[in-house]
């Protein structure tokens, strides 16, 4: 059954279907009538000669440069020449079909004024496959991603550059291919398709979604250490964290002990010390923020994906139209920004627990860095090393680009988010996040192969995952494919999957 978008009820899960899974969408019937509405009451206040920002005005410092009647409609085509200003590589597709359904869902609440017709191309786009070329660098993240945004428009004059079927054509081509009218844009038309934070909002969903998975599988590579380590069990005790009131870290206690559910550590079959370090006891408070701070920005991210990020917005209802700044990234960035810290915190802490596991003084009684033969062979020194080397990107990748504003447009526009950036970078920290994870994991499979008591049923399926891409380092070998494999392992979340199949979901 086809998403419908109708202003409301976008979440993050349902713009991945749609971005990512390329599902079926449809505008609702109610949100054609209400840009209808919308559309005769702007018609009205032109006909009427009402000023209204970038209908019949300039835009930006320009916005006190009226219009003529022989004006207005060539505006909006050289608004899009002018803001189609990007640089470099394109965006992933994933991204620009996530930017179009936020756009569709903006259009529909019928507070934008632009033609039906424009939104109604969208959907085809979407559902026939019509991805326009973007430029990934270019947006401020105020009065919207106008960059990118503005080649999403440009196709919507046949212009520019859009992929179908696999292949990059001319924006007119491919709407020809794939048997879709070139709309044009008339007055508002053009700013209504381009004036909102929706690339930076797609990617951020995007982003949400992969980092809530990933931190599931951080909860597993945690278990497994833990249970290498002899940790114990005691500070996992979903009880402690009740009283203390945290409910990301509620959740990750138990998760945890759910993933050593039928292993001797459980039962208390395994020595333990009485107080283990940091990194291992306080794995459910580290973890548990971060997925404190995902539900956070998810909820900001869904407002703003429900909400109507445009300007000048319109109320039919009450003939009125006010100007104002609902373009604005920061309600998206801020948050996002602390996602990526949040990312790169729980990083830093799997890479403590990796190091614990390497170094025989921490380690409960394992060998050397992983390997039998300590001297002729230096095991998994240079894993952490790699992981070490991702750690300190991220870190620098994490100051925030929330408070990095640069005055625009002769101070006009003299506070922006810098939103994108957030986005793209954050994509960059959860990039290393996989690499640094996945030798984590490693680590974690080599301890436990060295280890005679039993595990865990969740762990032991990790483990034999793990098994199935990378085997034991028995003797020194090249270790960048190993590192490279498990990368790719963490970002499948093959692992998640099947250790979900053995003990049930991690929600």
């Amino acid at each position: 059954m086809a998403i419908e978008i109708n202003g409301s009820g976008l979440t993050v899960e349902k713009l991945v279907r749609i971005a990512r899974d390329k599902e079926e969408v449809k505008l609702s019937e109610g949100s054609i009538e209400r840009m209808k509405k919308c559309r005769a009451m702007l018609e009205e206040k032109i006909e009427a000669r009402e000023i209204m920002y970038g209908v019949n005005t300039g835009i930006g410092e320009f916005s006190e440069v009226v219009l003529d009647d022989d004006q207005i409609r060539d505006f909006q085509k050289y608004l899009i020449y002018n803001h189609a200003a990007g640089i470099g590589e394109p965006a992933p597709i994933e991204y620009v079909r996530g930017a179009m359904a936020s756009r569709v869902n903006v259009l529909s609440h019928g507070n934008s004024g632009c033609r039906p017709v424009i939104a109604e191309t969208f959907i085809e786009m979407l559902n026939r496959g019509v991805t326009p070329y973007v430029c990934q660098k270019g947006s401020v993240g105020a009065c919207g991603d106008l960059a990118p945004m503005a080649q999403l428009a440009l196709v919507m004059m046949g212009e520019g550059q859009a992929y179908y079927q696999g292949e990059l054509y001319e924006g007119k081509l491919a709407f020809e291919k794939a048997g879709i009218d070139v709309p044009g844009l008339e007055a508002r038309d053009g700013l209504a398709s381009i004036n909102g934070s929706n690339l930076l909002t797609a990617m951020s969903a995007i982003m949400l979604y992969d980092t809530e998975r990933w931190l599931k599988q951080a909860e597993i590579a945690a278990a497994m250490s833990l249970e290498a380590l002899k940790a114990n069990m005691g500070p996992y005790t979903p009880l402690l964290h009740e009283i203390r009131g945290f409910t990301g870290a509620v959740r990750c206690a138990g998760h945890l002990q759910k993933l050593i559910e039928g292993g001797d550590l459980k039962e208390g079959k395994v020595k333990c010390r009485v107080q283990d370090a940091y990194s291992m006891r306080s794995t459910p408070q580290v973890i548990g923020t971060a997925f404190d701070a995902v539900n956070y920005a998810k909820s900001q991210v869904e407002v703003e994906l429900n909400g109507v990020g445009d300007n000048p917005v319109f109320f039919p209802e009450r003939n009125l139209q006010i100007s104002g700044a609902n373009f604005q990234g920061t309600p998206v960035s801020l948050p996002m920004d602390m996602v990526g810290a949040a990312v790169t915190m729980v990083s830093v802490m799997s890479e403590r627990r990796m190091n614990r596991l390497n170094n025989p003084a921490l380690s409960a009684g394992l060998p050397s860095f992983l390997t039998r033969g300590a001297g002729m062979f230096s095991g998994l020194m240079l894993s952490q090393y790699t992981a070490d080397m991702q750690i300190v990107e991220q870190r620098i990748l994490s100051m925030p680009a929330s408070i990095q504003s640069i005055p625009a447009a002769a101070d006009q526009e003299d506070f922006v988010s810098m939103g994108m950036n957030t986005a793209i970078k954050n994509f960059q920290i959860l990039d290393n996040a996989y690499g640094i994870l996945g030798i984590e994991y490693m680590a974690a499979a080599q301890a436990l192969d060295f280890r005679e008591y039993s595990f865990g049923k969740g762990v032991t399926r990790a483990k034999e995952v793990i098994r199935e891409h990378v085997d034991f380092l028995d003797v020194d070998r090249p270790l960048y494919p190993d590192h490279t494999e498990m990368k790719a392992v963490v970002k499948s979340c093959e692992i998640l999957e099947e250790v979900q199949k053995v003990i049930g979901n991690l929600d």
